[in-house]
């Protein structure tokens, strides 16, 4: 039987919908500040390197006094924030979402991480950026230094798990918990990038910059498919049978 005209039936996908304008707006306005954060890298505007040199050479010593603390930063830096662990988050969600049958989604958040780490290196390649140098370094990194990879990473590992979550109607105390272990997650893995001098505090915000846009116009280019409007799929079908 086919419901009367004025009755809204929900997506048959089970997922929350929404509109793709406003991500795809906040992504813009996040890509536009990194263009101009990029620009100023890499043309060595000198206030900004100013800032970044007080910001290093404040945190260096601290970091060379206090061992036991800059060994904590480092356990963090490397284990849970480092990005191969985010990917690892991310590739455990895509199974989760391949185990539901929801193959676009699954595909679009492998894409999204995949899409992240390959602008991250090819910027840091194309701008060449020095890492700070160190006579008693506390860490060493590899690369290049702009933008900072475990930020980045961070950033679109965490916000597409919050933006999953919330998709997929999970109650408001798991989306704000998520959202709350997102920030201390995305704020520290970039606080002891700086603290550890192997980043300069631009290079840390380049990193959320960059993500953040990345996430946003992947939201907001989802909503915009069949599937982010509601459309059918495998799983739903079934549903639709009970």
């Amino acid at each position: 039987m086919r419901p009367p005209p004025h009755v809204s039936l929900p997506p048959r996908t089970g997922l929350r919908p929404y509109r793709p304008t406003a991500p795809l707006r906040f992504g813009i306005v996040l890509g536009a500040l990194f263009v101009v954060l990029l620009v100023l890298v890499s043309i060595g505007w000198a206030p900004l390197l100013t800032l970044d040199g007080k910001v290093a050479d404040g945190l260096h010593p601290v970091a060379t006094g206090h061992r036991g603390w800059t060994r904590a930063m480092r356990v963090l830096s490397d284990w849970p924030w480092d990005p191969w662990a985010m990917r690892a988050a991310l590739a455990a969600a895509a199974l989760w979402l391949v185990r539901r049958r929801e193959w676009v989604l699954a595909v679009w958040i492998a894409a999204t991480s995949l899409l992240g780490t390959a602008l991250q290196q090819g910027l840091k390649a194309a701008v060449g950026r020095d890492r700070p140098s160190w006579p008693d370094p506390v860490a060493t990194a590899h690369y290049q230094a702009f933008p900072s990879g475990h930020a980045l990473s961070a950033t679109v590992a965490c916000g597409l798990l919050v933006w999953l979550l919330w998709l997929h109607g999970a109650g408001p105390r798991w989306v704000r918990g998520a959202v709350a272990a997102s920030v201390v997650s995305v704020a520290g893995v970039g606080f002891t990038r700086v603290y550890l001098g192997v980043h300069w505090l631009s290079d840390v915000v380049g990193g959320w910059l960059l993500g953040g846009a990345l996430v946003a116009v992947s939201a907001g280019m989802y909503a915009a498919t069949p599937e982010g409007r509601g459309g059918a799929g495998p799983r739903s079908d079934r549903n639709q049978g009970k």
